[in-house]
């Protein structure tokens, strides 16, 4: 159930963006009076699920939800429909259209998608305002996983600055080790104060993992919840038991005891709870999966967050800038990808489903969809054949030197492109397997 939700929830995110993506296209398209021939929400080889004629337009719906398409006639796309350029140019053709004209008919997708982000970043605050964890209200430091131990993080560290630089929230940490390349993180570690230089490998290991929580906030386990047949539950756990031993160790803090209880599967063990005002134990056989069936209570039970609201006419400048650091943060992240070797571990759509929450959350649904669309604007801008930022690239040569490419050019860099591009998506879908089987 919860696969079905999350891929629920990214078919609908790709479909919005897909969608507006398309229809940046066609407003320009329509707005200079070229033909649109056709206009389809997902790819359609072979068969579309459904399609009809609406003036010169053909509206579609594909079966392949890899992107969408927007036919413009005139123009050489990924159809490789080249045969009406072999007739004398037509006014309602793209080839017809003046430089700024077919500039904006190409740009209108990223245009589209870049608004969408800003637009839905401003109602998400204007809805749910923006909550976070300031890092003085972290009480009981981090919990470091093993990539944060190797790189000398330590559960119970509080953090206080990044290469001496005070951080505000606890989302700031990664930002300033993974984006700002820290080279120290300065932290109480046992009532003393104490620097932590970071390796020079982190960055790279970062950037390839795609499931590590690397640090996250301590917090005590209650069980707030259970799956269903849980080993826990069975075995007379109860909700609102904060568990504080498991055997003979003392275990005060969720992340401990998901360690330790990880070590001892298929085997029986004690669990020690406070129960109200009684200390009670409770003997439970640990099953294969080295899982109890439990859920912990939230953040929230146990950290002070702090939330910042916003009226209507205050979140637009606010979602505006959200929106623009959210693409400055993604265009460092993507230089750093090349620079640490970040492209071998690239992800296709199975990666962008794994994002989504397991339950349907729509300030989530909203947040990751804004992402996305960002996302979706740069890759789209990127100067490779196929892509729009493609065809901006010979458009602006061709304003520069006063001399279009010739269309048997044009014709050869759409076909290279797309094999680039269908290369690149069977290289990131071949790593997503390999992480799959592996993990």
């Amino acid at each position: 159930m919860e696969i079905f939700i999350k891929i629920s929830q990214f078919l609908l995110s790709l479909s919005i963006l897909v969608l507006l993506h398309e229809l940046g296209h066609f407003m320009f398209a329509k707005l200079f009076k070229t033909k649109v021939e056709k206009f389809y929400l997902f790819f359609n080889p072979w068969f579309s699920i459904f399609k009809y004629k609406k003036g010169d337009t053909e509206y579609g719906l594909g079966w392949l939800p890899i992107g969408g398409y927007c036919k413009i006639a005139g123009m050489i796309d990924e159809s490789m429909d080249t045969n009406a350029l072999k007739e004398p140019p037509q006014p309602w053709e793209f080839r017809s259209k003046p430089a700024w004209q077919r500039l904006l008919i190409i740009s209108g997708g990223v245009i589209m998608n870049f608004l969408l982000a800003l637009f839905l970043y401003s109602m998400v605050l204007f809805v749910w305002g923006k909550e976070y964890l300031p890092v003085k209200n972290a009480t009981y430091g981090i919990s470091a996983d093993s990539l944060a131990c190797q790189a000398g993080f330590r559960n119970g560290d509080m953090i206080l600055s990044v290469d001496n630089k005070p951080v505000e929230t606890f989302s700031d940490i990664l930002h300033g080790l993974v984006l700002a390349e820290a080279k120290t993180v300065q932290v109480v570690r046992n009532a003393e104060k104490t620097e932590i230089e970071v390796p020079s490998w982190l960055i790279e290991k970062l950037i390839k993992s795609d499931k590590i929580a690397f640090i996250s906030p301590r917090f005590p386990f209650i069980i707030s919840d259970f799956v269903k047949n849980s080993a826990g539950k069975q075995a007379g756990l109860m909700t609102e038991d904060r568990i504080i031993g498991l055997n003979n160790d003392t275990v005060l803090f969720f992340d401990e005891f998901k360690t330790k209880i990880g070590t001892l599967k298929n085997q029986d063990a004690t669990v020690k709870v406070l129960r109200g005002n009684d200390t009670v134990s409770v003997n439970v056989h640990v099953p294969e999966s080295g899982l109890l069936g439990i859920y912990p209570a939230g953040l929230n039970r146990f950290f002070k967050t702090e939330k910042q609201t916003f009226t209507l006419w205050q979140s637009i400048p606010a979602g505006i800038s959200e929106g623009f650091s959210t693409l400055g943060a993604y265009v460092s992240q993507f230089k750093l990808i090349f620079k640490h070797k970040g492209y071998e571990s690239v992800g296709s759509f199975i990666s962008f489903t794994r994002i989504f929450p397991n339950q349907w959350d729509w300030q989530a649904f909203f947040t990751l969809t804004a992402f996305l669309s960002i996302i979706l604007a740069f890759m789209n801008i990127l100067p490779i054949p196929a892509l729009d930022g493609g065809f901006i690239l010979f458009i602006l040569y061709e304003v520069i030197m006063r001399r279009k490419p010739s269309d048997k050019f044009l014709e050869y860099a759409q076909m290279s492109g797309m094999m680039l591009l269908f290369g690149l998506l069977l290289y990131a879908t071949f790593n997503d397997i390999v992480r799959f089987v592996i993990n």
